[in-house]
């Protein structure tokens, strides 16, 4: 089983980011694809630069509920007001915390999430996933060595 804590957020807190609408979310391929294309827009036009700059630097990959729609985007802690960003709200409550290592950067969150959705929280029965979203995010630690955490709202399954 893998690894992870349970960490209780006392207050509502705040995330703006970029992102995009899938239309089906079982289209892992076409999702990745999107998503990987909306990243490369915001990092070559600056716009995720410019957000980044305004908090603390802290880069998340985010996936949520928007209209009824799941949505994935990559924003940062905190409402800022930044044109075509959306502001997203994390309630406060318990989360469940997976951490995660490894040397490709840029793989380590969709690792993670795949590691959460493709079973750990299957195996986790006293909790369940209350969304309405979660993020992750990666830091370099070391030498080429990356660190990430998916933060995800549970709620204790009462007997």
């Amino acid at each position: 089983m893998s690894t992870y804590s349970i960490q209780t957020i006392s207050e509502n807190y705040k995330m703006t980011a970029f992102g995009v609408s899938l239309e089906d979310y079982n289209d892992w391929a076409g999702n990745a694809a999107k998503t990987a294309a909306k990243k490369a827009e915001i990092t070559e036009n600056g716009k995720l630069a410019k957000l980044l700059a305004l908090a603390d630097g802290q880069e998340s990959q985010i996936n949520y509920v928007i209209d009824g729609k799941a949505w994935r985007g990559f924003g940062v802690k905190g409402a800022y007001d930044v044109e075509d960003a959306v502001v997203l709200d994390f309630l406060a409550g318990d989360y469940l915390v997976v951490p995660s290592a490894g040397s490709d950067k840029d793989r380590l969150a969709d690792e993670i999430t795949g590691k959460v959705f493709g079973g750990l929280l299957q195996e986790i029965t006293d909790y369940k996933y209350v969304g309405p979203g979660n993020s992750t995010f990666v830091k370099a630690i070391e030498d080429g060595k990356f660190y990430g955490e998916m933060w995800l709202r549970v709620k204790k399954v009462v007997d």
